[in-house]
């Protein structure tokens, strides 16, 4: 039984963001033919199987950040409350694009959503660097793929925006 209590705390916060992936997945999966599949994306842009693998490593790799940190600052209290209260923000954030980009197909709702998701997840391993370095490190990957995504986000509103297909 104390094994399992080691583990659990590990196991469930590095699992956690894969929780709101898994269930933003179902959206995307649905609307990639009838939908994404008939919008204009630059030449840059990923193949559509690239993006499931990336997510399933970024969230796990946030998530094991996330108890590190809760780790080092013993538990949910009033000192981890800012680094794990930006970090659940910008979580948050993270989930919703789905459902307002390929749910509402509200591209520039969710290019907002997208670089509100980028600022919060750049305060979050500000706050993170000084209590668990490789926590912060672990969400550099996150950083450079969310720019990523913004900027293909802004092109496809760009190029798109005008056309009737999602409205």
């Amino acid at each position: 039984m104390e094994v399992v209590r080691a583990w659990a705390p590990v196991v469930g916060f590095t699992l956690l963001p894969n929780v709101g992936g898994f269930l933003g997945g179902r959206i995307t999966r649905k609307e990639i033919p009838v939908w994404y599949a008939y919008l204009q994306k630059p030449s840059w842009c990923p193949p559509n199987w690239v993006f499931g693998p990336v997510w399933g490593t970024l969230y796990t790799s946030m998530g094991y950040g996330s108890y590190l940190v809760w780790e080092e600052l013993g538990g949910f209290n009033e000192e981890s409350m800012v680094p794990l209260g930006l970090y659940a923000g910008q979580l948050a954030l993270n989930w919703a694009w789905t459902p307002i980009f390929f749910g509402a197909h509200k591209m520039g709702w969710g290019l907002v959503t997208l670089l509100l998701t980028t600022g919060m997840a750049t305060a979050t391993t500000a706050s993170w660097y000084n209590i668990n370095k490789t926590a912060a490190y672990l969400m550099v990957p996150y950083l450079a793929w969310l720019t990523m995504a913004s900027a293909l986000n802004y092109r496809v509103w760009k190029d798109n925006r005008k056309k009737k297909l999602y409205e």
